[in-house]
């Protein structure tokens, strides 16, 4: 039997997706509460990313789900997930978890776009555009498109991800960068200010 297509989310699904959104953001925000532009701009000798390159990565990912990946979403066709719960799942479990890395797409490395300050301005927008997605577009379950960081999480297993996905996706790879700040931040060569 063919699950039915649904217009609105549950209110189960806007709470969670709303907590996941607001959660990521607060955390990234506390990981970098009081940074000083050295620690901003500090870059581990493994040649990874600052803090600061880290927070704009987050946040160019973040645009890119509300921005051409939202309008892709918005005019694929609708058709019902059968597979819903299972890649609710693994976006949850498997997107925040740094003990796999794959590489990003250089259009989404940093690039010194933005201060810190306009990084964190625009991570608390990104994240009340998310809740107002969530709150107020009918059929966000109901249309899917690719997603490579899917694809590479499942070795291929699956590809798709509905409007919903994509969000909780948005905040738990907030949530991978966050830990990576911390990661960055615990390194013996991180300036004490």
């Amino acid at each position: 039997m063919t699950p039915a297509i649904s217009e609105k989310l549950s209110a189960a699904e806007i709470a969670e997706g709303r907590a996941a959104a607001e959660a990521a953001r607060d955390r990234m925000i506390a990981a970098t509460d009081g940074l000083s532009e050295a620690q901003w701009n500090y870059r581990p000798a493994s040649g990874g990313w600052s803090p600061a390159g880290i927070i704009e990565h987050s946040v160019v990912i973040q645009e890119l789900v509300l921005g051409p990946i939202a309008q892709a979403l918005d005019a694929a066709p609708e058709a019902p997930d059968e597979e819903a719960e299972t890649i609710d799942s693994i976006v949850k479990t498997k997107v925040a978890d740094r003990s796999r890395k794959f590489p990003s797409p250089e259009p989404t490395h940093p690039a010194g776009r933005w201060t810190p300050a306009e990084m964190l301005a625009r991570l608390g927008a990104n994240t009340q555009r998310f809740v107002e997605r969530l709150e107020a577009t009918p059929g966000l379950r109901n249309r899917r498109i690719p997603s490579p960081p899917l694809k590479a999480i499942t070795g291929g297993q699956h590809e798709l991800m509905d409007g919903y996905q994509w969000i909780l996706a948005a905040a738990f790879h907030t949530d991978r960068h966050t830990q990576q700040i911390l990661e960055v931040k615990a390194e013996a060569g991180f300036p004490e200010r």
